[in-house]
């Protein structure tokens, strides 16, 4: 150990002093402590509600979402087909199509979407069937008069299995209105109903047949886009870049976060807001840590003086209090991720602070740690440490020697 740490640890560790400047420092390492612990904590629960929305999101949604600028023949994307085949990253890829519909149940109706999909391979590309809470998906083979709803739309609709509802598609609604054709109205027998804890989805989506679609919106042999799934998540926008690089623009490419960029944006603000806000319980032990060092310096003139007259050079002195700020640093750091982790386990295993099960969808507030956060977390609190002791240190160098000890 160099002798500039030695001096720092004694300065800041000595039990013979015991006074303000020590219990200012004992206050900035408690605050670095209670800073770090809190952002630990903090960005748990945000990891915790972006992978559960993740997962809700991801797994009844593709990976990635394949478009053409506008409806097309099911042929125009064979050359898509066949080069996502070639991808081992690949799990499954299937046609859709989709569109907004009227959905009437007695003298109840809602305007929802209406999804059509391949549903022999529907379990390679969502998860849909592993929603799906009563009845089944496709119970009678691809019959074009099949459908699956949400829980929450078929509430609102009033529907069980095995009832019948009518579809009223707007593809027709143009001429209805001018009373030059009669509206496309299809009816459907509910064979499923699903829940996928997605408000969005369970009260607006109805899935059908490929074939049922395309019919109730007079497409012919048209599609809206191919959808994929992956055997990793994680290579979604390794896919994209290789679909854009092989056929340019000539499609439009989405995974799963493009889809969802909006939620994302925001979850990712708040994230980085309550990291600055949290932040400053860790500026706040800096600016104790700033004072003090600062009277530690004030304090230890005569002990500087010395070291300077036997030859400690400005920056040896400029290392023994740089080492204490980063050592407050350390200190609190280790204590605040101890602390921080901790409290996340505790979280994770006994659930601290629950929720209603009646209201929400956990019982608990989810909580989830990533390496990174924590390195992130420490970093900021040696940092900001580090940068409070620069104006002592730097001060403290200045000291004459002569001057620092003429009144000793």
């Amino acid at each position: 150990m160099s002798y500039e740490r030695s001096i720092a640890l004694r300065y800041l560790l000595s039990k013979r002093q015991v006074g303000l400047v020590s219990l200012i420092s004992f206050i900035s390492v408690v605050g670095v402590t209670i800073g770090v612990a809190a952002l630990v904590i903090v960005l748990s629960v945000f990891n915790g509600f972006s992978g559960l929305v993740t997962s809700i999101l991801v797994n009844f949604d593709p990976h990635v979402r394949v478009e053409l600028p506008r409806q097309s023949d099911a042929g125009t994307y064979d050359p898509l087909l066949r080069f996502a085949q070639e991808q081992r990253e690949l799990q499954g890829i299937s046609r859709y199509a989709v569109g907004k519909a009227v959905v009437v149940s007695r003298n109840l109706n809602r305007v929802i979407n209406v999804k059509g999909i391949e549903l022999d391979k529907v379990d390679e590309v969502s998860g849909l069937r592993e929603r799906i809470v009563l009845g089944s998906l496709g119970a009678g083979g691809q019959k074009k008069n099949e459908i699956v709803l949400g829980m929450a739309l078929a509430d609102r609709l009033g529907v069980v299995i095995g009832d019948t509802v009518s579809i009223v598609s707007l593809a027709g609604s143009e001429m209805a209105l001018l009373q030059l054709g009669q509206p496309l109205i299809r009816r459907f027998h509910v064979s499923g109903i699903y829940e996928s804890n997605n408000k969005d989805y369970d009260s607006f989506y109805a899935f059908v047949g490929l074939d049922a679609a395309q019919s109730l919106f007079n497409m012919g042999s048209r599609v809206s886009g191919v959808e994929m799934r992956l055997k990793s998540i994680n290579q979604s926008d390794e896919i994209k870049t290789r679909i854009e690089k092989k056929f340019g623009t000539q499609y439009r490419v989405m995974t799963w976060y493009d889809l969802h960029r909006d939620l994302y944006s925001v979850m990712r603000l708040e994230r980085w807001m309550a990291y600055l806000i949290l932040s400053l319980i860790i500026g706040v032990a800096s600016f104790n840590l700033l004072g003090s060092l600062t009277m530690s310096v004030i304090e230890k003139t005569r002990d500087i003086g010395i070291l300077k007259s036997m030859g400690a050079t400005n920056n040896s002195i400029v290392k023994i209090f740089m080492f204490e700020g980063v050592l407050v640093g350390v200190l609190g750091s280790v204590l605040g991720l101890t602390l921080g982790l901790i409290l996340v386990w505790l979280q994770s295993q006994y659930h601290l602070f629950p929720l209603d099960p009646t209201v929400y969808i956990i019982p608990a507030i989810p909580v989830e740690v990533h390496l990174l956060d924590l390195i992130v977390v420490a970093a900021t609190a040696l940092a900001l440490c580090s940068l409070a002791a620069l104006y002592p240190a730097k001060r403290a160098s200045h000291f004459i020697p002569v001057e620092a000890i003429r009144w000793e």
